[in-house]
């Protein structure tokens, strides 16, 4: 889909920042044309999780769209515009729910900002509800490879065999609303990464005032001990818990993208601080943009081993300078 030889700015989630993403493409040298963001030279590549949350859902959408239709911008699917799409499709009689996405209180307040802000576009969101399906869940370039969360080449390969570009369909949308189906396990990797559950029972407050008894891990450490050595989001664990050693079958289960792939690009991590590589095959572009974090971009030319100095970002302002 994507062609290896050109140039690409890679962005992470937006998440309804709209301002701060026309920021950037100014700063990345795109000028708005006809309506649309374009560049003479390079083509934008968004790693999903455009829509919730942030203040301009809706503008945001529509400057991603109209680029990705214009030709001047790719966009993969993020695991908020999974459950966009989940919170509107039946589940499969059978599965014990009414929908793909159950309408919990939980699951309404994470999509609530963005329906709000469509209440009066009820036409505008059903058509970016099917452009959704255009979405794929991950992208393999050969030199570079995207997806928004994790990188599970076995699952992949797998999906490949039915869905070749990644793009996938709402039989298999609504295949997902059966727990552990092949469905189900390839929008839980893809879309929200690896993790494990936090001994005895335990959960955890985020930032995010949502109460977790999962936490999300590394897919890529070589030898880790202790669940502190996998731990990766922004609220640590409790110090008695990242302490604690790693079982051999916990270790045995981790997911490892070895240092000798690819480059690997994904989002969803709310990274904070100077962005900059995880590993030399492997970068976050997620930097909590819409927590008046950092939008921040990685110029991709023909590198095989990331380069900190091309990482390009925004600074967010507080909500009095908008988003």
């Amino acid at each position: 889909m994507l062609d290896p030889s050109r140039s690409y700015d890679l962005i992470g989630d937006v998440h309804g920042c709209a301002r701060t993403l026309e920021h950037l493409l100014d700063t990345l040298g795109y000028r708005r044309q006809g309506g649309v963001w374009r560049h003479a030279q390079r083509q934008a590549v968004f790693l999903g999780d455009i829509i919730d949350r942030g203040p301009r859902i809706r503008e945001a959408l529509h400057i991603v769209h109209d680029m990705v239709e214009a030709g001047q911008a790719w966009c993969i699917m993020g695991n908020h515009e999974f459950n966009a799409l989940g919170w509107i499709t039946p589940a499969l009689p059978g599965s014990g729910k009414d929908y793909v996405r159950e309408h919990t209180p939980r699951h309404q307040r994470l999509i609530q900002e963005t329906l709000d802000q469509f209440a009066q576009h009820p036409r505008d969101w059903e058509d970016f509800l099917e452009w959704f399906y255009q979405l794929p869940l991950f992208v393999d370039a050969g030199r570079f490879r995207l997806v928004h969360a994790c990188w599970d080449g076995d699952l992949i390969a797998s999906l490949r065999q039915a869905f070749p570009d990644g793009r996938v369909d709402p039989h298999f949308i609504q295949a997902s609303s059966v727990a552990a189906s092949f469905a189900a396990r390839c929008f839980d990797r893809l879309l929200r990464g690896t993790d494990m559950r936090l001994p005895g029972g335990q959960a955890i407050v985020g930032r995010d005032g949502l109460s977790r008894s999962l936490f999300r891990t590394k897919f890529w450490e070589d030898d880790p001990q202790t669940y502190g050595d996998v731990v990766f989001q922004p609220d640590g664990l409790p110090e008695d818990v990242a302490r604690l050693p790693l079982s051999p079958s916990e270790k045995q289960a981790l997911l490892r993208y070895r240092p000798d792939e690819p480059l690997l690009f994904v989002g969803h991590y709310w990274r904070s601080g100077r962005p900059a590589p995880i590993r030399p095959n492997l970068a976050c572009l997620d930097y909590s943009a819409v927590l008046y974090g950092k939008l921040v971009a990685y110029r991709l030319d023909d590198e095989t081993v990331l380069d900190p100095a091309k990482f390009v970002w925004v600074d967010v302002g507080r909500p009095e300078h908008g988003q």
